[in-house]
């Protein structure tokens, strides 16, 4: 046994090396974190496990976000790597209750890849970027050998301006808070392995990639500082996201699995695939916990934004069962729906 088996944090006996599960967003993954990126790096700004950090510049509050994009296939129903790496970190940063200022875009390319494919993808990016009225102001390009980078893998990051008077913080959940979601979930996930497994439905499924920071200023907007936690659950869909933030508050959280907007076409896709749409990943959508007496104006905010139309009271923050998601099932029962224990959907944004 060498120095390195006896001093790190992951237990290499279980896990000798990184499995697909350590990116699956959760329960490896938070092993990876708290074990062993945590203890590495930890500091105040990044001990809270945000979708991004937030720092004191000059008087200012900022977000600073980063994020990296490696899909399999780069173009799916509804998106592309390019669209969806700047959606993906836009949205980190309006999860930090921040209106983004600007991004940083590096691209990694592999040896081979054909430049059209190149050039569709920085098109794409550029039109997402220009939609949502955040530039690209800054990158990188690598190229690696042929073989070894599976076309394009793409990292953003960004900085935001957080406003006076919004404090959003995953701690800040609280018991008797309400839990909302802007939308329908598991299309983004469903969408890619549609294309993957060559599923045909009725009507085509697309991914909700989409850029979210105006649907959440008009929420804090609505409601200031009523909002206290947003979350887009992303790797690990839903139920990683709603144990995270109850891990963090140390508060129970209850759903009803009736209230979860869910697409017929999605239902029925999870059911042939064998998965929980509670677990698969989405890029356009985001959690709120809201104050109660905020719920109503919190709710009509959301669904004033042409993506929030279906938006939802899913659920609430209880003292009961604290670190703990249980879900109300459609027949009356009760279960825990726990972090996801290993990699459901692989290379899924």
């Amino acid at each position: 046994m060498n120095s390195f088996e006896l001093q790190c944090p992951i237990p290499i006996s279980e896990y000798p090396t990184v499995t697909m599960g350590h990116g699956g967003g959760g329960r490896l993954t938070q092993m990876l974190i708290e074990r062993m990126l945590r203890p590495a790096f930890g500091n105040p700004a990044l001990d809270v496990l945000h979708d991004g950090a937030r720092l004191e510049a000059g008087g200012a509050r900022l977000a600073f976000s980063t994020d990296s994009y490696v899909i399999s296939p780069l173009f799916f129903p509804g998106g592309d790597i390019g669209s969806l790496a700047i959606h993906g970190t836009i949205n980190d940063l309006a999860m930090c209750g921040a209106r983004p200022l600007a991004l940083s875009a590096a691209l990694i390319l592999e040896e081979g890849l054909p430049m059209e494919t190149l050039w569709r993808v920085v098109q794409s990016m550029r039109d997402a970027a220009a939609a949502a009225g955040v530039p690209v102001v800054t990158g990188d390009t690598k190229v690696v050998d042929r073989g070894k980078g599976d076309g394009v893998f793409i990292n953003t990051s960004g900085v935001g301006l957080i406003p006076a008077g919004v404090e959003i913080d995953p701690r800040r959940a609280a018991p008797g808070d309400v839990v909302l979601v802007s939308g329908p979930v598991a299309n983004h996930g469903i969408a890619i392995m549609s294309v993957r497994e060559g599923l045909e439905f009725e009507t085509a499924l697309e991914s909700d990639s989409a850029a979210l920071h105006t649907m959440v200023a008009g929420l804090l907007d609505a409601v200031g500082g009523a909002a206290h936690v947003l979350r887009d659950p992303t790797r690990g869909g839903v139920a990683s996201a709603l144990n995270e933030i109850a891990q963090s508050a140390r508060v129970g959280v209850s759903i009803d699995e009736a209230a979860i907007p869910l697409d017929e076409e999605v239902r029925g896709a999870c059911e042939i695939l064998g998965l929980d749409p509670l677990y698969v990943a989405n890029e356009g959508k985001f959690l709120a916990i809201v104050a109660r007496e905020a719920a109503g104006q919190a709710l009509a905010a959301l669904r004033a934004h042409p993506l929030g139309a279906r938006a939802a009271m899913i659920g609430q923050v209880t003292a009961e069962h604290p670190g703990t998601v249980v879900l109300r099932s459609r027949i009356g029962g009760s279960r825990v729906v726990d972090m996801l224990s290993g990699e459901q959907l692989p290379r899924i944004c």
